[in-house]
């Protein structure tokens, strides 16, 4: 058995804690669902929030899915701040203890987030990807920096 990391991205609509919270919440459940995870397999999970999402830790919320998650050692962080860079963006990486292939791991990029990892998101509609935001082009990047 290795220890893989299955990724996942959402957007915001509004800097509220109940929004933070239900967009972590529907992610993680996502990720769990499409992966066939148990959460007892789940080494740890980072999330991670633009600067522009502070109300709450999206681990307050995954607490609360219950007595399960007790033990899976969750950590939240900031992104840097990256000009260009879509805004409102929450997003997870679960260590999980599993024996799916890396080429079998079915990422998620919700909410318009497909556009950070198209080769990644398996879940996109055709015609409903956002595009990145230019705001400061000279910094944008084509991807969300997670490729090695």
């Amino acid at each position: 058995m290795s220890v893989r990391g299955v990724r996942g991205a959402t957007t915001v609509g509004r800097n509220t804690r109940d929004e933070i919270g239900a967009r972590a919440v529907e992610l993680v459940l996502a990720l769990l669902d499409k992966n066939r995870i148990r959460t007892g397999d789940i080494a740890a999970a980072f999330f991670t929030l633009t600067p522009d999402l502070d109300a709450d830790f999206p681990a307050h919320a995954v607490r609360r899915l219950g007595d399960q998650w007790r033990h899976v050692p969750l950590m939240c962080a900031s992104e840097i701040p990256v000009g260009g860079a879509l805004p409102r963006v929450l997003r997870v990486m679960l260590l999980v203890n599993t024996d799916i292939p890396p080429s079998k791991i079915r990422h998620q990029y919700l909410g318009g987030t497909e556009c950070l990892r198209p080769d990644l998101a398996q879940n996109a509609t055709p015609g409903k990807t956002r595009k990145r935001s230019t705001r400061n082009s000279r910094n944008t990047k084509a991807s969300d920096g997670a490729r090695p």
